[in-house]
């Protein structure tokens, strides 16, 4: 039901801002250097004078033991408005020592505290009352989240509000149906298993997504009964520490949950390789997964959770209704601004309908709106920051050079802020940057195959296996691609379903464990068999 829901309210939104986008943003256009007319933005005042978010910033410190505290350096960072580049707040800068102090809370709270030993009934109902706290705040919270990093109001207020929230009542309701099993032994012996919360947690949560990767990785440790440790993405800390506050306001104990703000080469790494952190769970870039499992390995062997890159496939059959395949394959590219790790980055369109899909999504991509993200019936706001944006004007001139066809966008979008024109490439080669790479941004690739055979192997010669999506009529042509494509996850003909309770995580090079469901319950506890001799059993 709730992923019906926020389906529901995706669906409305790109119908309803289509319709109203091409007098607000195009211009005639430029040639391309095939002549063709590529779609060309206005640089709109959409996105020359930004709104001035009503909420305050009024949490910017370390949140250690329950308390609010300067970084032990007295260092800060800025974070930044992405509309703009202006500073939004200085926040506190942790490092390895603060590090160090956020996991002695968070130890003390686990050996002594009252988290762990409480009943789980108890755990749920603080889990609970936190979901109704950040409902009734909600509006605050989705206006510093879209300030913070750039998406849309409406998507961070109708869509990851009530996904944050339903996380943390889906959470609250497995805290006290975790148990282990009576188990039949092959003599005179009581065999049973306990399922133990496994400590102390680190966290490493990415900018892309911060109030719901808070959820993927904060409510599954907390209904298991650990303690945690979370590290902010440095773009994006603001959101983390305002939701840890209505927290404590719900009566989480001091110490169970630690919010530590900074760089990852400083806070992030002394975090992974810390002797007294029990798990590690990292969300972010494959090489930097790579580095936290390094140091997790190379400390005290904690088990990690790694959710990493995409590169997506996203595969247009030749019995597809063109209309819809381009209306979701949009979707499935653009939406967040581009920054989904799962984003359906390679669309992959059968040679009958691909000279009709081109056509379509370029105007698509034509009529997207783009500009202020606290403007009603904007589309697409800002990259989360001038690193990022770079990188993806990088890609597009990647592309250009190495020989696919620019359809549409392709450059900045206004003279302020990190906003990029929506962009759309075709005839794109497997071996392009911009088809092997992960971008990380608003760039469609659209590449042309022949068969079922050959869009199998073409999709699954990734060094990525997250996600892919399948647009068909043909219940035979998508259970076969199921099967076959090496991923994490499969949607067909649909796209960014995140249901509470639907596993996602990734295969190859994309990472290992599962996140949200019953299977990310596993990640933070321990198994414990006790095998005790029973003497004259009346049954065995």
């Amino acid at each position: 039901m709730a992923s019906r829901r926020i389906s529901s309210l995706l669906s409305r939104s790109i119908s309803s801002s289509s319709s109203s986008s091409s007098s607000l943003l195009l211009s005639k256009g430029r040639r391309g250097l095939n002549g063709r007319t590529i779609a060309k933005y206005s640089t709109a005042s959409a996105v020359e004078d930004p709104i001035t978010p009503s909420v305050k910033v009024n949490y910017n410190q370390l949140l250690i033991n329950g308390q609010f505290v300067d970084s032990v350096s007295g260092k800060t960072f800025p974070t930044l408005d992405p509309r703009t580049g202006e500073v939004i707040a200085e926040v506190a800068e942790g490092d390895a020592r603060d590090i160090d102090i956020a996991v002695s809370a968070a130890r003390k709270a686990f050996d002594e505290g009252p988290w762990p030993k409480m009943t789980a009934y108890e755990r749920s109902k603080i889990m609970l009352r936190f979901a109704d706290l950040v409902e009734k705040h909600a509006e605050e919270v989705a206006a510093l989240e879209t300030w913070d990093n750039g998406k849309t109001y409406e998507q961070s207020l109708k869509i990851e509000i009530p996904m944050f929230v339903r996380l943390f009542r889906y959470y609250g309701g497995w805290a006290d149906k975790i148990h282990g099993l009576t188990v039949p032994a092959d003599g005179s012996y009581h065999v049973q298993t306990l399922h133990e919360p496994i400590g102390v947690a680190g966290q490493i949560i990415p900018w892309n997504f911060p109030l719901v990767m808070f959820a993927w990785k904060v409510g599954p440790a907390l209904a298991c009964g650990n303690t945690i440790v979370l590290k902010t993405a440095e773009q994006t800390p603001l959101s983390a520490l305002l939701v840890a506050k209505l927290f404590h306001e719900a009566g989480l104990p001091e110490g169970v949950l630690n919010i530590v703000s900074g760089y990852g080469p400083t806070a992030g790494a002394a975090l992974a390789s810390h002797m007294e952190v029990d798990k590690l769970a990292f969300t972010g870039s494959t090489e930097t997964g790579k580095v936290v499992l390094e140091l997790a390995s190379k400390s005290n062997l904690k088990p990690v959770t790694l959710e990493l890159g995409g590169k997506s496939p996203f595969i247009v059959c030749e019995d597809a209704d063109v209309d819809k395949a381009v209306e979701m394959a949009h979707f499935a590219l653009f939406f967040n601004q581009g920054q989904c790790c799962c984003a359906g980055s390679r669309t992959f369109v059968h040679e009958k309908v691909h000279d009709e899909f081109v056509e379509k999504a370029r105007n698509r991509a034509a009529n997207r709106v783009v500009g202020d993200p606290f403007l009603g019936g904007i589309e697409q706001g800002p990259q989360v920051d001038a690193e990022q944006f770079k990188k993806i004007l990088k890609y597009i001139k990647y592309g250009i050079e190495g020989g696919a066809t620019l359809e549409a966008g392709g450059d900045r979008f206004g003279s302020k802020g990190y906003y990029v024109q929506p962009t759309v490439f075709s005839n794109v080669k497997d071996d392009m940057k911009i088809a092997e790479d992960e971008i990380f941004g608003p760039v469609q690739t659209i590449l042309k195959y022949k068969d079922i055979d050959e869009v199998i192997r073409r999709a699954n010669a990734s060094r990525y296996g997250l996600a892919a999506g399948v647009f068909t009529q043909n219940i035979n042509t998508a259970n076969r691609l199921t099967r076959s494509l090496r991923v994490g996850s499969v949607w067909i003909n649909c796209f960014d379903v995140f249901d509470a309770a639907v596993p996602f995580g990734g295969y190859k090079m994309s990472g290992h464990g599962r996140e949200k469901g019953i299977y990310s319950l596993s990640n933070y506890l321990q198994v414990k068999a006790v095998v005790t001799p029973l003497e004259n059993p009346a049954w065995l």
